[in-house]
Formats: structure tokens, sequence, C-alpha cells
């Protein structure tokens, strides 16, 4: 980690407004003898450091890799749903210089998760980078044949009790029977699909409580870094209803257990911003 703690809040304050305010201290210092302007160069001073303040930037990181690593570190884990089918594999890689999470499919799946505990309503945004060597060929998300992605990013959230009748909660138990504590109440996944233009939405083909979201699609930016950005509190809103939805986890994978692909994909630089504020990348 650069300086800082893994999911803590980074205020970044532009150079800009650092180098006016110091021009303003300069100011001040020249005009010490002369009263009034001495306190109108202050004055300007603590107004600027006001708008320091206002410009000041929140930056949620969850991760920033180092080092490659055949092992990838807490809090991260490898989520196993269907033992029949065999897991996709992660590991740590510098790809073309950015430090990433590089996951690979083989007629496989498995998700690479970790919690992730953010204020929606502080920062709402969600940023990254990804990249897929190709799209599939033969995936569909309408179908559940053909329900697989080269990649996808895989945000889950816990919803209010009240905003739950007793059928929705009576599914949810059964699932969890089923395939364990991994279900959900609600989750969106961000894929990179083959067939559908960027933007569309459509419920999983397994379950509604997941929604599909295309977030980029197609082999025009295959094999290079690609900059994604999505309002995440929007989208639950969009899709489920929920304001009060909490954010518990995030998850990436390459999922090519359906259509028995091959799949190679790499997810980078996962943060969150405010609404109005920039992604933050460095260059690679």
């Amino acid at each position: 980690m650069r300086g800082f703690e893994q999911g803590q809040p980074v205020l970044l304050i532009s150079t800009d407004c650092v180098e006016k305010f110091a021009a303003l201290l300069r100011e001040a210092a020249q005009t010490l003898l002369g009263g009034r302007m001495l306190r109108r160069s202050l004055v300007s001073a603590t107004l600027m450091l006001v708008s320091l303040g206002v410009q000041a930037a929140e930056v949620v990181w969850l991760d920033r890799f180092v080092r490659a690593s055949a092992q990838i570190p807490a809090p991260w884990q490898v989520v196993h749903l269907d033992k029949k089918v065999s897991p996709t594999r992660y590991q740590l890689k510098t790809w073309d210089g950015v430090p990433a999470i590089e996951a690979t499919a083989e007629h496989s799946m498995a998700l690479l998760a970790r919690p992730v505990e953010v204020d929606l309503n502080r920062t709402p945004v969600l940023c990254w980078r990804w990249r897929v060597d190709a799209p599939l060929v033969k995936a569909d998300m309408a179908t559940k044949a053909g329900d697989d992605y080269a990649a996808r990013v895989y945000v889950s959230f816990a919803l209010p009790p009240d905003e739950m009748g007793f059928v929705l909660r009576s599914q949810l138990k059964l699932a969890r029977a089923i395939w364990g504590d991994a279900v959900p109440d609600a989750a969106i996944n961000y894929v990179w699909d083959n067939r559908y233009p960027v933007g569309t939405r459509k419920p999983n083909a397994y379950t509604d409580r997941t929604r599909m979201i295309v977030a980029e699609s197609g082999a025009v930016n295959a094999g290079r870094w690609v900059v994604a950005r999505h309002d995440v509190r929007q989208d639950v809103i969009a899709e489920f209803g929920s304001a009060q939805a909490r954010l518990i986890q995030l998850s990436v994978a390459s999922d090519t257990d359906n259509t028995g692909e091959r799949a190679h994909a790499g997810f980078a630089d996962f943060h969150f911003v405010a609404r109005d504020a920039a992604c933050s990348f460095e260059a690679p």
C-alpha cells in the first residue's frame, strides 16, 4: 500500500488550489506593514482554505496491488459455488505496467470476492480498470446455456428487512441452503459481453435477484486496459428500487462453465469516488 490502509478514504487536493493558497500567503507576508492589505490578504487566504476543503475529493480504495503473486492476499477469497465445475484460476500479475488480478477460465467458474463497506451516499461511483484477451463467442446472457462472460464485476447488497416480503425471504433461505451464504439479497453484474451493446440491462438468466449490465462489449477494446465507471447507488435504485441497499461484497470473475470456452481477463484499481469526482488512475 502506498502510505494508506486498504479501504480507507483518501483526500485529494488539487495542485492548483495549493498554488493559489501559497501565492496568497506570499502576498500577505509582503504586505505585513500595510494593515488594510494584510487583512484583505488574510481574508482571501482563509476563503481559499475553505475552498480547499470543498474541493477535497474522497477516494475509497479497495486494493492497490504492488507485486505479482500466485496467492491473492486477504480479504480476497475464491468462492467456488458449484463443486461439480472446475474453478477459475486467479493470481496477481503486473500486466502492461498495471498490478492486477489475472483470471483464467477454461470451462470453469468461481468468483474471487472480498467484503466491502462503503457509504454509497458519499462515494457511490465505482471505478476500475479491466481487460480481456477476447470476448466469448457462444455466450448469450439471455439464456442459461449462454450465461458466461469473459469478465464481470459483481457487486452484492444486503437489503433492509422491510423491503423484502415473506416470499422473497423464503426464496433466499432456500437458495442459501443449496448454494451457501454467498447468495446475496440482490446483486448487479457489470459484464464484458460479446453480443449486446453497452448499456443493455437484463435480469440474470437464472435469477432476477441478479441484474446484468453490459459495461463493455465486443472485441474493439480487447487486448488493452479499459477504464470503467458506474454509479452503483443509482444502479441499485434503478434495478431493485432500494435507496437503502447496503453494499457488502465485490467480486470479479471470468466465467465459462456453460459454453466451455476459454477466457483470460484482468482487473485492477477498484475504488469509489463521489458522483461529481473524477476516477483516480495512475499511468502504467
